[in-house]
């Protein structure tokens, strides 16, 4: 009996083997496919790593690492991962925290006495989350000095250069991203341990990680295995513009590999830096003043992309960055490129986020959805002016360029965004990154009349010219 029960277990676990290897196969095939047509040997590249609960499923590099110097981008090469960063130190306070050092509701005064308080409390939290009203000293007006970038900052002189500006409005009653809480927040940790914020978030984050291959970057070290980065601007790539990293000290200074990342996100889930109820309060939407919520937790985004992702976004001069999780299924990508587009009037850094959507549904095991054909005459009958039912004093603009239909918001909050039928009448959004947006064109008495835009919940447009 217990040959046979044996027996039995090898060949069911054959049979498991034999399937999750196709699978595997098929998901290199339809990345291969998607990633040759954009990277050219020549030209700059990227990392990808794929992983489930089994472990690594794919890992390859594409593209160049130095262009001048025609080498190619390996799998364990070292990128900057902007943004990324924020997590990286939202882990350091919350361990300060999980220690009694520090409070999420003690005021930045306390650690920052010489801050403004412009007549507000604003809080550890306010600044995990982005609800602080403190505005985002990367956006200031620089035109006073345009050589900001090529200067070397101390923590203390970044914070001066935006201390003085005005909230944007009271802590805890919106969310706006912004840089600028975690300069303070990187600050504060060299505040309450005496230690300097990078030796600290080396010997008490990323040591105990177990990360060989995540530093900060230093302009002035050589680093082996640092890719180069670059830029696309006017149909062409050019090296990118220096940029010191002091300016991003706290907010976008690390550099990583796609592994690391990876090795990163596993020490996370095994609660080898933060306890586990930690943890899910920082993968945990943030609840502001008025009982709603954002999409970000204390350092991470939080939202659905058609199921939970917990990610982050890094673009930095010459890098862009991009990791997410999928809890439900366990899934990780990791997504490291040295290259950004700049001022390029094409659609060019629109077509490489398309992509990488393609990549993340890839790796979930979808479909991926597939570009219906629409005549002109159709396409000419969506083109209008379309009001909220909700909100009227909002409204949109659709049009067409090319064969192909665009839209802009009123409020600014997108623009140029590209609509991509799935048949005559659905078309999807993929400039839309954290939560899948589609177009529905609703026809009544032979006239197009109104436009249902769904994201997670269905809004209703009105066309009114």
């Amino acid at each position: 009996m217990k040959k046979i029960i044996s027996l039995s277990l090898c060949l069911i676990a054959a049979i498991f083997s034999f399937s999750q290897n196709g699978t595997n196969e098929q998901l290199e095939k339809s990345v291969d496919s998607l990633i040759a047509t954009q990277f050219k040997p020549n030209e700059p590249g990227g990392s990808i790593l794929i992983a489930d609960k089994n472990g690594i499923i794919y890992k390859k590099a594409f593209g160049s690492a130095n262009v001048e110097l025609n080498v190619a981008v390996q799998s364990d090469m070292i990128f900057r991962i902007g943004s990324i960063t924020k997590q990286f130190t939202a882990i350091g306070i919350l361990q300060l925290v999980e220690q009694g050092k520090i409070s999420l509701q003690d005021s930045i005064q306390k650690y920052i006495p010489d801050y403004p308080s412009k007549g507000y409390t604003i809080t550890i939290e306010n600044l995990l989350t982005h609800t602080s009203g403190i505005p985002d000293y990367s956006n200031a007006d620089t035109t006073h000095n345009q050589y900001i970038e090529r200067h070397d900052f101390t923590p203390q002189q970044i914070i001066k250069y935006f201390d003085y500006m005005p909230l944007e409005f009271k802590p805890g009653t919106k969310y706006n991203y912004s840089n600028s809480g975690y300069v303070l927040l990187a600050y504060i940790i060299q505040q309450v341990t005496g230690e300097d914020y990078h030796q600290y978030m080396k010997e008490n984050v990323i040591s105990r990680a177990g990360l060989q291959h995540t530093l900060f970057d230093d302009e002035h070290t050589i680093i082996p295995n640092r890719v180069e980065g670059y830029t696309r601007d006017k149909g062409f790539f050019e090296n990118c513009e220096y940029q010191t990293a002091s300016l991003a000290f706290g907010c976008g200074d690390l550099m990583s590999t796609t592994e690391d990342l990876y090795q990163w996100n596993k020490g996370l889930l095994a609660y080898k830096l933060v306890s586990k109820e930690t943890l899910n309060k920082a993968f945990r939407p943030y609840k502001l003043n008025d009982d709603s919520y954002t999409n970000y937790g204390y350092g991470w985004f939080v939202d659905s992309f058609g199921v939970k992702r917990i990610h982050h976004e890094g673009q930095v001069n010459g890098f862009t960055a991009f990791e997410e999780y999928y809890p439900g299924k366990d899934v990780y990508v990791s997504i490291l490129t040295n290259q950004l587009s700049g001022e390029d009037t094409t659609d060019f850094s629109d077509k490489r986020f398309r992509l990488f959507n393609n990549v993340f549904q890839l790796a979930l095991g979808n479909m991926l959805e597939k570009e219906a054909t629409v005549n002109d005459a159709l396409l000419d009958e969506y083109i209008g002016t379309y009001q909220a039912v909700i909100k009227k004093s909002e409204t949109l603009t659709i049009y067409k360029e090319q064969g192909k239909l665009y839209m802009d918001l009123s409020n600014k909050t997108g623009r140029h965004m590209v609509m991509q039928p799935l048949s005559k009448t659905l078309f999807l959004l993929p400039d839309v990154m954290r939560i899948r947006s589609t177009a529905e064109f609703i026809r009544e008495n032979g006239k197009v009349t109104k436009a249902i835009f769904t994201q997670e919940k269905a809004y209703e447009w009105i066309k009114i010219k």
